[in-house]
This record gives C-alpha cells, sequence and structure tokens, in this order.
C-alpha cells in the first residue's frame, strides 16, 4: 500500500484535519460560522466527525536596537505589556471562535454529533506561521476568510490568503464575505 492510500483511509478511520486560521477581523469569524455550516462533518454512524483547529498568528514581539532608526527605545517592562497585550488579544480571538465552534455543536442537539476543536497559537509572520502549522499539524484542508482588499491594497501589504494558496501543502478554501 502506498502512502497516498495509507493517508486516505486514516482520514476515513478518524475524519478530516480542518484548520480555521482566525484573526481580529470579522472575515475570519464568517469563515468559521462557514466551515462550521456548511463545510465540517459532525460524524454520526458510520462517519467519524471532522476536527477543527483554530490557529490565531501572533505578531512577533518588537526587537529595537540601540541604534533603530526611529530613536525610540523601549525598556524590557514596555516590550513585557506589549507582549503581554498581545498574549490577551490571542486568547479573546480563540475564545470567540471556541464559543461559536460549540453553539454550533449544541445547535444540534446531539451529543452524537459533537465538533472535535483544538486550538493553536503561533508566533510570527501570518503567511509563514500558518503554512509552517499546516504541515506540522497534518492539516486536510485549510480554511480562510478574505479581507477583499483590492489589487492596490494586496501589493502593497500583500495578501496572506494569496500566500497561503500558493504555499501551503494542502488545499485552501478561501471564503469571501
Amino acid at each position: 500500500m502506498d502512502s497516498a492510500s495509507a493517508a486516505v483511509e486514516e482520514t476515513a478511520a478518524t475524519g478530516r484535519r480542518l484548520l480555521v486560521a482566525v484573526d481580529e477581523g470579522d472575515e475570519s469569524i464568517h469563515a468559521l460560522k462557514w466551515c462550521l455550516g456548511s463545510f465540517a462533518k459532525r460524524g454520526g454512524g458510520a462517519s467519524p466527525p471532522d476536527t477543527i483547529i483554530l490557529l490565531y498568528v501572533r505578531p512577533p514581539p518588537p526587537t529595537y536596537s540601540v541604534l533603530d532608526a526611529s530613536g525610540y527605545v523601549f525598556s524590557d517592562e514596555v516590550v513585557a505589556v506589549i507582549d503581554g497585550y498581545s498574549k490577551e488579544v490571542a486568547e479573546a480571538v480563540v475564545e470567540k471562535a471556541r464559543k461559536l465552534c460549540t453553539l454550533y455543536g449544541k445547535e444540534l442537539g446531539d451529543d452524537e454529533h459533537e465538533i472535535k476543536v483544538e486550538v493553536k497559537v503561533a508566533v510570527g509572520d501570518a503567511r509563514s506561521a500558518i503554512c509552517e502549522m499546516v504541515d506540522k499539524l497534518g492539516a486536510d484542508v485549510l480554511v480562510m476568510g478574505s479581507h477583499g482588499y483590492g489589487l492596490f491594497k494586496r501589493a502593497l501589504l500583500g495578501s496572506v490568503s494569496d500566500y497561503c494558496v500558493k504555499n501551503a501543502n494542502c488545499p485552501v478554501l478561501i471564503v469571501k464575505a
């Protein structure tokens, strides 16, 4: 048996692993709602439920050197406060997404159709961190919202979803708001 057919059999036995990238924007919550309502299998009978992996990527803590061109030097306490705030934001976003998953599971009113949820928080550039976590967590599908930036903003800021479509090692499902 080759590795591809072994992976198909394992997915059939355990359900798919759906990695949903969440952030502070309404677009990611819309993508999660769509995934829960239209795409994720809840199991029951012979089919196992999918696992929803909620992934939030925190920006890396700021690093400033004495020779920083801005002329600002931040003390360790200021950097710690910034990092603490970033952790609080991550916890709030993940908790909101987790509650949404719980609500969708309870709507069915049936323990047999439970939704499996895992939560992961990564630190770094969102584009590369999401693609790395796809591999690390063995995601079968990556689900993302689209901020709907126009061509100019995408060219200037770079699009996380465009990057992931080109670089993730699994199918990428972009949900437009």
